[in-house]
């Protein structure tokens, strides 16, 4: 078995939860080979043209790939060892927010940004934006307290961290094992100067979520500078702060996979579906 291939422990969890067999016609290859063959392209960042023949034919698991990514199968496997472990109480809900930069290859431009071809307008973007790096796309992650992520979310590489925040908060959704709405709300969001903005403490303050945000030296000078009509210092705690470093772990544990720290998918549901099922992996084997 090689590095980035499945472990049996790992391929009892994921079976029940891919899709069964046509009911007619002719059958599909085995799931877990190629699964393995899906794996190996953000371990390696290769082609897709270029597999081991271990794993078959390179259309069957690109197709497959594509079709997962498209079905939300990736997120159902991340949803469903999430709910296990929130079952059994090992979700530590003290939230760490941060985003990294990867640089994107040049196979990864060229996919329609806006509209098909009859014109039609409302496709969403494929998260490629121009910065100081070049073309890049920016990874956003929200994690528990023991750095496995709840959230996933891509923008282009020039988007501040404050605009994705709304969204890669809203996208924490534990469902219950039981009866019951899920689980949105963290107890606890650590985040870096980069979220520090009022607008972000108001809202985490309305959904009583306490907050351990530094401030930035602009805000603290106009505070200053406004004197008794500045108001009072958010509170900061830089013991608890020091538990962010869980969200620097799970990027650099991210980046490990060469498909991931660049990008070479054209499409932003692709590539994001190589994220969401290595970090499915990272929840199935804490």
């Amino acid at each position: 078995m090689r590095r980035h291939e499945l472990t049996d422990a790992a391929w009892r969890r994921i079976e029940p939860l891919l899709p069964a067999q046509p009911p007619r016609g002719g059958r599909w290859a085995d799931h877990r080979t190629v699964l393995n063959g899906i794996l190996w392209k953000p371990a390696t960042g290769a082609p897709w043209r270029d597999p081991p023949d271990r794993y078959g034919n390179w259309k069957t698991v690109y197709e497959r790939y594509r079709r997962w990514a498209a079905d939300g199968t990736f997120d159902r496997i991340l949803t469903h060892v999430q709910v296990h472990d929130d079952s059994v109480g090992r979700i530590d809900w003290t939230v760490s927010v941060d985003s990294t930069t990867v640089r994107a290859h040049q196979h990864a431009a060229g996919a329609r940004k806006k509209g098909d071809r009859r014109g039609r307008t409302g496709h969403p973007g494929q998260a490629l934006g121009r910065s100081r790096g070049g073309l890049t796309t920016k990874i956003h992650l929200a994690v528990d307290g023991r750095g496995l992520p709840l959230s996933v979310v891509l923008t282009p590489g020039n988007v501040n961290d404050c605009t994705a925040f709304p969204k890669v908060l809203s996208q924490i959704a534990v469902p219950r094992s039981g009866p019951g709405r899920p689980r949105c709300r963290p107890d606890r969001v650590i985040a870096d100067k980069a979220y520090s903005s009022a607008a972000i403490r108001r809202s985490l303050r309305r959904r009583g979520i306490a907050a351990t945000i530094p401030e930035r030296a602009d805000q603290q000078a106009g505070r200053t500078r406004r004197g008794s009509r500045g108001g009072r210092p958010p509170a900061f705690d830089p013991v608890v702060h020091r538990r962010r470093n869980v969200v620097e772990r799970c990027i650099n544990r991210l980046k490990q996979w060469r498909g991931i720290a660049t990008r070479f998918d054209k499409l932003a549901r692709n590539f994001r579906a190589a994220i969401v099922l290595v970090t499915a992996l990272f929840w199935i084997n804490a």
